[in-house]
């Protein structure tokens, strides 16, 4: 079993930026491909970026050269840079794992998800 616990949401100004956190314990972390997902008010979750083992990276249209996902395998965590924000970007923001090294942007593919972290954008 994996444990993931996101960091570092909170209140950002339109075209500032935040880094969020993720780090897991638990079973092994290296081997496997993990994402960012994001879910606003009333809508359904969304994938946002996946990081395959070695760093190979996909990201949704929505945040493609704003975000950046990231890897440090030695401390168990993902990272994810998210740049020149927009208000539309306020959503909760969930790291997972999938049990595959291959990555994917759909959430049912991914079996251990955090509790998620705010990220609130102001216009």
């Amino acid at each position: 079993q994996v444990q993931l616990v996101e960091s570092g949401g909170g209140l950002a100004q339109a075209g500032g930026s935040l880094r969020l956190s993720c780090v897991a314990s638990g079973r092994t972390f290296s081997g496997y491909s993990m994402g960012w997902f994001r879910q606003a008010p009333g809508k359904e979750r969304e994938f946002v970026a996946t990081i395959t083992w070695n760093s190979s990276t996909y990201y949704a249209d929505s945040v493609k050269g704003r975000f950046t996902i990231s890897r440090d395998n030695a401390k168990n965590t993902v990272y994810l840079q998210m740049n020149r924000l927009k208000p539309e970007d306020t959503a909760i923001y969930y790291c997972a794992r999938r049990s595959s090294s291959w990555n994917s942007k759909l959430a049912a593919d991914y079996g251990s998800w955090g509790q998620g972290t705010q990220v609130t954008v102001s216009s």
